[in-house]
């Protein structure tokens, strides 16, 4: 049994832990709301460049370019894992590396080499103490991510994806050259709710385009074309149709890239959220356990002394009287 002495040195080092714990979990919950307000500004403008393209695709007729094309018998996948740069958030890190091992081992099922990318230093780390190969990294921003931060990435994933993989673009690092790809996926946490974040894979390119009697699809990895939906706006393209599919379609998988970041974003400060909420209310739960197991050794050393003091009274007053 400790003493109490030991227990109230225990009581301070678990109250200061409580403090950090706490102040963490109100810096994630502003953050949040801020997190909310970036993807919100950002959807505008990824619902506008899907509408354009789709109109794009339906005045370019044959869709020719070579992010729309299905290569044949695939052999390297780039795949983008996105993380967060700090821990103290729970699974969240260890749910979407856990998504994107997943994807690596059905990559390699179906006869194709993944090419790994990271985003976060947790997910650098991860790979690094494993010995596992990482193409290219970026870090630093996970929690406040800039469009810059995306194109950096999607100017070299799709140089790599348009020179295939029997071609050869620059490394990320600038330092010699490699091998291109034939798919490029991403994995990354889509924000459900303050309570649900859920790992989502992505495959960004060939892009997926569809023709169905439905509303543009917003999703991260096709476009629409509505052939019988409602009249649109007529639009003049100069120069051609094609040239501007072909200037606009990088932008469009940076925009879902940099749609990605602020997700993540969004999720890691949940997640920090929630994971520092439940480690302030642990402290408080030890902290009042604790100070019961304190009182009680307290209360019983009183005890003790009262019973120690009134013995030795008793045995002076019984000399006393003999």
């Amino acid at each position: 049994m400790p003493s109490v002495r030991e227990l109230r040195s225990r009581i301070r080092s678990v109250s200061s832990i409580k403090k950090i714990t706490k102040a963490q979990e109100l810096i994630a919950t502003s953050r949040i709301s801020k997190a909310q307000a970036r993807v919100a500004a950002a959807k505008p403008y990824a619902e506008e460049i899907t509408k354009v393209l789709a109109e794009l695709a339906g005045a370019s007729g044959n869709l020719s370019h070579p992010l729309l094309s299905e290569r044949p018998n695939p052999r390297r996948a780039a795949v983008l894992v996105i993380t967060s740069d700090r821990g103290m958030c729970g699974g969240y890190n260890s749910n979407v590396l856990k998504r994107a091992e997943e994807l690596v081992t059905t990559l390699r099922s179906e006869g194709k080499e993944p090419v790994l990318y990271v985003m976060g230093a947790k997910g650098l780390t991860y790979y690094t103490f494993r010995d596992r190969d990482v193409t290219g990294s970026w870090v630093g921003f996970s929690q406040s991510p800039n469009y810059a931060d995306a194109s950096a990435a999607c100017n070299h994933l799709v140089e790599a994806f348009m020179a295939g993989a029997d071609g050869e673009v620059e490394t990320p690092n600038g330092v010699g050259t490699m091998a291109g790809v034939d798919e490029l996926h991403i994995v990354y946490t889509r924000f459900v709710s303050m309570l649900t974040q859920t790992p989502e894979v992505r495959r960004l390119a060939p892009i997926q385009v569809s023709f169905v009697d439905e509303s543009f699809d917003l999703g991260p990895d096709s476009f629409t074309d509505s052939a019988s939906a409602e009249p649109t706006a007529q639009y003049e393209f100069e120069p051609d149709a094609s040239t501007l599919l072909g200037a606009l379609l990088p932008k469009y998988i940076n925009t879902r890239i940099y749609a990605s970041l602020l997700d993540a974003a969004a999720s890691e400060s949940a997640a920090r959220r929630t994971a520092m909420k439940a480690a302030t209310d642990n402290a408080t739960e030890l902290v009042n356990s604790l100070t019961r197991t304190a009182n009680s050794l307290r209360q019983a050393g009183i005890t003790q002394e009262i019973t120690e003091i009134v013995g030795g009274a008793n045995a002076l007053a019984s000399s006393s009287s003999d």
